[in-house]
């Protein structure tokens, strides 16, 4: 736990209510935030919890413990509307602190998702109508080594139904509890008060149109989401998940793998990343662990041996039905790698072997807006910043050289070339899934069916695709990357076969795209 964090987060909730935001990637969470603010003489907050943990006899204890309940929309319910939000500003009114998950739920992929602010919106208005002079808000990243609902996850990542919790859920969990799944990381970024934040928009929240305030709380959730990405801590199980996946061959020894782990290592330290105390202490054994981890866990499998084979070093291979697992562990650290994936492959797409950083930057701007949905960017940081950043690494890592003479120009060395293509293939697998969206649009037209039917076509034309070898990883045919896609694809006007020359256009740049990582 990061006990400095902490402590920050404690002086500021003397200014007002405290309003806890962790990420949300295990039902653990809520449980060990509790535990770790009570055992360091902090009042246990206030949880906004999902109405599916309100059954018997969970609810009832689990409300004990200070959560609420909430419907997962109010649409057509005023009254129960009005009385929830009385009920918050209640809260806040007698300083109570309040815990709320501001992705909606929990992440199915291991990175973050972009905030629901239906609940912050609710906490904006109480400040408004004078609940409590100030409000203090605490972006928390909680990391796990391994996640205990992994096999839920991935069944659902799948195309499986979830399960809706029950008691027989709580009685079956206790076999969890005898395993052994490594760490869990806590990190509190600074916290944000709101009238500084208001001050800096030179402004109040009582002179705000509805419009402005709309989007000043719009803001303010990717504020604190760029906040607890910011505070995340890379370990070497997501670094050697990123190695397996992301390397270009079928076959692999542990020095390999390795090699390509220490190079994403060494990146993240230029970037000044926080890493977890495994990694710092020793990374070797740290790397080593984690590879033996799925070794056993038989996400990798090593090789028979050829008789006469005179070979030291086994080799491995994936596991291909458990790619989907490596792929969230992937997830974990994957927001940490973009600026320089977005930037690596915009270079690879040059076909040449120089280039200047100012052909990066339209390019950069086209993936950045593509994959919003998925990846969120803190808009204080501009373009040519994020891609003269990631070219400084590059030429740090000499995977780049300055030319001599041209200003603004780059030359790729031929190591560099090949390196690079392990930074560009973290966004493989979502160029494969935006593909399967794009494809089934071609072919369906406008309005043929509801969201959820259209959804199980996705779905299945993507298991056409991954048969006919049209794609390659497995990890792409997610649901979440599906339904991200398509939101963004409606976004721009694409909604069915109608509109083929939009959907043209991204077609043909996404098989540009992948035909880089060839």
């Amino acid at each position: 736990m990061d006990n400095d964090g902490l402590k920050f987060v404690k002086t500021a909730s003397q200014k007002g209510p405290l309003i806890l935001i962790p990420c949300h990637k295990s039902h653990i969470d809520y449980l060990i935030l509790s535990y770790l603010l009570y055992n360091n003489n902090m009042p246990a907050p206030h949880i906004a919890a999902g109405k599916n943990l309100a059954f018997w006899p969970v609810g009832s204890i689990f409300r004990r413990g200070g959560a609420f309940f909430i419907r997962r929309t109010f649409r057509g319910a005023v009254l129960y509307s009005k009385v929830f939000t009385e009920y918050v500003y209640k809260l806040l009114q007698e300083g109570f602190n309040i815990e709320f998950f501001i992705e909606g739920t929990r992440s199915r992929t291991g990175k973050l998702i972009p905030p629901k602010l239906g609940f912050l919106s609710m906490l904006l208005e109480a400040y408004k109508n004078g609940a409590c002079e100030d409000m203090i808000f605490a972006p928390i990243y909680i990391g796990y080594d391994r996640v205990l609902e992994e096999s839920a996850y991935i069944h659902e990542l799948e195309g499986g139904r979830k399960e809706p919790e029950n008691l027989l859920q709580v009685i079956k969990a206790r076999k969890f509890l005898k395993k052994r799944y490594g760490k869990i990381y806590v990190r509190f970024h600074e916290p944000l008060s709101l009238n500084q934040l208001l001050d800096e928009k030179g402004t109040t929240i009582q002179q705000m149109t509805n419009k402005e305030k709309n989007t000043f709380c719009r803001d303010l959730g990717y504020r604190v989401i760029n906040s607890i990405t910011k505070a995340a801590v890379v370990t070497a199980h997501g670094l050697c998940a990123s190695a397996i996946l992301n390397t270009t061959r079928s076959r692999f020894t542990f020095t390999y793998l390795k090699s390509i782990a220490e190079l994403y290592l060494n990146h993240l330290q230029t970037q000044d990343t926080e890493l977890a105390d495994t990694l710092v202490i020793d990374h070797n054994h740290a790397i080593d662990n984690a590879l033996d981890a799925y070794v056993q866990r038989k996400f990798i499998e090593a090789l028979p041996r050829d008789k006469g084979d005179n070979e030291t070093e086994l080799v491995y291979t994936v596991n291909v039905n458990e790619r989907t697992s490596l792929e969230y562990y992937k997830n974990n650290c994957i927001a940490f790698f973009i600026p320089a994936a977005y930037t690596a492959i915009e270079v690879l797409n040059r076909d040449a072997f120089q280039f200047t950083a100012s052909e990066i930057y339209s390019g950069y701007n086209f993936l950045r807006k593509l994959f919003r949905n998925d990846f969120a960017y803190d808009k204080e940081i501009s373009t040519e910043r994020s891609v003269r950043k990631s070219l400084k690494a590059f030429i740090d890592e000499a995977f780049l050289m300055p030319h001599q003479t041209l200003p603004d120009t780059y030359n790729v060395t031929s190591a560099g070339f090949r390196k690079m293509k392990l930074f560009a293939n973290f966004l493989k697998t979502y160029f494969e899934s935006y593909r399967i969206v794009l494809r089934f649009f071609l072919h369906t037209q406008k309005n043929a069916m509801d969201a959820k039917e259209r959804l199980k076509k996705i779905e299945a034309r993507g298991r056409r695709m991954y048969k006919r070898n049209e794609i390659e990883r497995k990890e792409s045919l997610s649901k979440v990357n599906y339904i991200n896609a398509v939101e963004y694809f409606n976004s721009q006007g694409i909604k069915g076969s109608e509109d083929s020359e939009k959907i043209k256009v991204y077609t043909d740049a996404i098989a540009q795209y992948l035909s880089c990582l060839q």
